[in-house]
């Protein structure tokens, strides 16, 4: 499973159309992330900075495939108006600079 962190930016002003439109995905495109492998993808937003974190099998694949999607272009399109440049597909993620893992003697949502 790969962890990739992304960030992406909004144009000054889009931040509610933003939020509003990205309440919920179009069932067809969440149907085709999940049959490319993502686990799950989680986007926080902090004025005009958004930034995702994705849980996918494989990121490099998962691009190919939406590369060809319909329903992803479709999408792509309808958020890429709302963003301060738009949203680089080929982008590899951030670079991980840290982690805290779980505590010695323990594991994740363990006490130790």
């Amino acid at each position: 499973m790969q962890r990739i962190a992304l960030r992406t930016r909004l144009r000054p002003g889009a931040e509610a159309t933003y939020d509003k439109e990205h309440a919920t995905i179009p069932a067809d495109l969440e149907a085709e992330m999940r049959a490319a492998g993502v686990r799950s993808w989680t986007i926080w937003r902090d004025g005009l900075d958004l930034f995702h974190y994705v849980e996918v099998e494989d990121y490099a694949a998962l691009q190919d495939r939406l590369r060809g999607s319909a329903a992803n272009q479709a999408w792509q399109l309808q958020m890429n108006r709302l963003l301060d440049g738009d949203f680089d597909a080929s982008s590899t993620g951030l670079p991980r600079v840290w982690t805290m893992g779980p505590p010695a003697g323990g594991t994740e949502g363990e006490a130790a």
